[in-house]
Parts: structure tokens; sequence; C-alpha cells
């Protein structure tokens, strides 16, 4: 197949992150095969305009500002250039609207939509922008067929209107050959609990920490590790603080792959507890890591949590409800190893290669004509 896709962003950039590992490992993995893929792309002060990455060629135009502008000029170049048998967009940030830009068959991949918890993170400017933006989604890629990353996400598609017959769920992947469970007796000694991911008002972070709070008023020794960056860091350090739980609360900023996967190693537990996501790739991380993880009942998350098998699901924003759990995984060491014997063997399941091929076969049917979901 000759694939050219679009993505705001390749896996160098600066900021690059989860759908830039998604979109890497899965046509990586297919320019591998054989097949011509092609990137087109924002760049950053000092890129290469040109680059391959994994066997793709990257072409970048703009900035991460600029791209939702410029974007669509250099998809039509890249069109005029070399015919694909198939465009891909991934719809991650703002979308392009490319769907009526060619007669091509046409591919969305779309990990989650942000509907109203756009509002929850940017002022309503930039948050109206975005809301807006997926309102015309069913009618401006009516011809597209979708690659959903989760049950939910399929059902937030259907219930905007794009038929139910164009959307095939794939799972992403976790490398399983990486993420390994540590040796008995290496979970930390007391209960340890851990958030990875970006530090973000929407991410819910701040209920973790008010959970630990409640928590430890039955079992002060225990702890919360967060790992990663962003701009609600000092509103967390704060909220620590005055809840008197700074001592056990621990930043760590960036951490690398190593000690990310050493840290989920030593958790008793994963947190997430955010109000919408598109799957949960620490969830599956930790899950691959033998750890179980404990996250809000909301979209992505009960797809990629199993409650009451991998972990537990509990209410968005119920502290209440997180504390009992962290204290009921807390005082049984055995029920601990028992869902995170039950995550590893989920996220054995969920292979990279897998998800490749899932996508592979999806895309030939649909140059075939058929593209069936």
């Amino acid at each position: 197949m000759n694939i050219l896709v679009v993505n705001w962003q390749d896996r160098e950039n600066p900021h690059a992150g989860g759908a830039e590992i998604h979109l890497f490992e899965i046509f990586g993995r297919l320019a591998r095969r054989g097949h011509r893929v092609r990137l087109v792309c924002s760049g950053w002060s000092g890129a290469p305009a040109r680059t391959t990455l994994d066997g793709i060629e990257v072409e970048r135009t703009g900035t991460r500002g600029s791209f939702a502008l410029l974007g669509r000029g250099a998809v039509r170049r890249a069109l005029a250039a070399e015919r694909p048998d198939v465009l891909v967009e991934d719809i991650n940030k703002l979308p392009l609207f490319l769907a009526g830009m060619t007669d091509r068959p046409f591919y969305a991949i779309v990990p989650h939509l942000f509907g109203v918890t756009a509002f929850e993170e940017v002022a309503w400017p930039a948050a109206a922008i975005v809301w807006l933006s997926e309102r015309p989604l069913a009618r401006a890629y009516r011809r597209a067929w979708f690659h959903a990353i989760s049950e939910s996400t399929r059902d937030d598609l259907v219930e905007r209107g794009v038929a139910a017959e164009r959307v095939r769920v794939i799972h992403p992947g976790v490398d399983v050959a990486r993420y390994t469970p540590a040796s008995a007796g290496a979970r930390a000694p007391h209960p340890a609990f851990l958030y990875v991911g970006r530090l973000k008002r929407y991410k819910g972070i701040s209920f973790a920490i008010r959970a630990l709070a409640v928590a430890r008023g039955r079992r002060p020794d225990l702890t919360l590790d967060i790992a990663g960056t962003g701009d609600y860091r000092p509103e967390l350090e704060r909220q620590a603080a005055a809840l008197g739980v700074g001592d056990a609360v621990q930043f760590h900023g960036f951490v690398s792959e190593a000690a990310k996967i050493e840290r989920f190693r030593r958790a008793w537990a994963n947190l997430f507890p955010s109000p919408k996501e598109g799957w949960g790739i620490t969830v599956i991380e930790a899950a691959a890591c033998g750890t179980p993880s404990l996250a809000s009942d909301s979209p992505g998350l009960r797809d990629s949590v199993r409650h009451g098998a991998t972990g537990f699901l509990v209410r968005h924003g119920d502290v209440e409800g997180l504390a009992a759990r962290m204290l009921e995984l807390a005082e049984s060491p055995p029920l601990v190893a028992a869902l995170g014997g039950a995550a590893r063997e989920f996220a054995e399941g969920l292979t990279w290669d897998r998800t490749a091929q899932c996508t592979e076969a999806h895309l030939q049917d649909i140059i075939a004509g058929s593209g069936r979901a």
C-alpha cells in the first residue's frame, strides 16, 4: 500500500505524546512490512523540513501553532506529488477536515474527542474552538472509515452521527517484552500509589490527592508518587500541603522510560482519576508490569480497566470511594497480587504487532472497497 498519513506532530517533536507513540508503533511496522508510508506534520524551531523515522518519510510544515492554517496546503501538495492508495488523518487535536480534499479512500484515526471536557482545561474561547470543531465531524467525514481506539470512542462517534458500520475498534498495544512484572517481593514495602501522565487540571489528579488524605486517616503509611510534567503542578503541590499530605506526595517531574517501569513495578496500584480518555495507555503499561489500576468509571478507562479483575473503577470525582479502594488494596497484598496477575494476562493480548496487523487489514479492506467494520 501507498499510505499518506497526517498528524499534528511526529515522535521527535518536543511536544510529542501518546498519539505519536500510537501512530509510529503502527505505521512504523507497516513501513517495515514493505508499505510506503509518508507523514505530513508540523515542525518546530530548528527542525529539519524532511527526515525519515522508522521507515516513514516525514515532511514538516509550520509549527504546532500554525499547522491548522498550513497543514491543508501541505497535504494538498503531497497528494499532487504522489497519489496514495489511502489518506489517513489522525484526529487527536483539532480536525483538519481533510476528507473532502481527495477522492482517495479516507481513514480517520480517533483516539478520543474532547467534547465539553475541553472547558475543564483551557479558557473558554480556546475550549469553544475545540468543541465547535468537533460538532460537524459526522457530516464533514461522512465518506471516512474510522479507527477508534476504544469502545467508548466508537460510541461517542456513533452518538455524534457516524454510522456504526464505518467504525472499527482497534485497541492500542503495549511492549510486553519491555513492560514486565518485577520479581516477587519487589513492590514497595508500604502501600504506595502512583500517577503517571501530564499534570493538567482535567486529568483529575486533585481527586487522587484528596483521596490519599482521606485514606491516611486510617492508614498513615499510604503514599502517592506523581510522575509527569504540566502547568498544574504548582496548584497540586499547594493542595497537597493544604491537606497535610505534602510529605506523602512526591512529585518526580519527567521520568525516563526505565524509571517509569520501575515505578509501575513498585506501586500497589496505578491511579487514573480522569473524566475522559481515549483508552488510558498508562493503565495498560501498569498492567503489563503486573500492577492493577484504580480509575474513574469514565469513557476509555472503563474499557482499559476490567472492573474487579484488573483493577477497580470508581465514580468520577468520588473521593471517598477512591479512598476506600486504596484502603482495600492497602489491607490486602494478596488482592494486589491477584489483580496484578490478571492485569498482566490482559496486557499480553494487547501487542503492537496485533494493533498493526488489525490496522493493516482494515486499510486493505477499505482500499479493496469493502471496509467492513
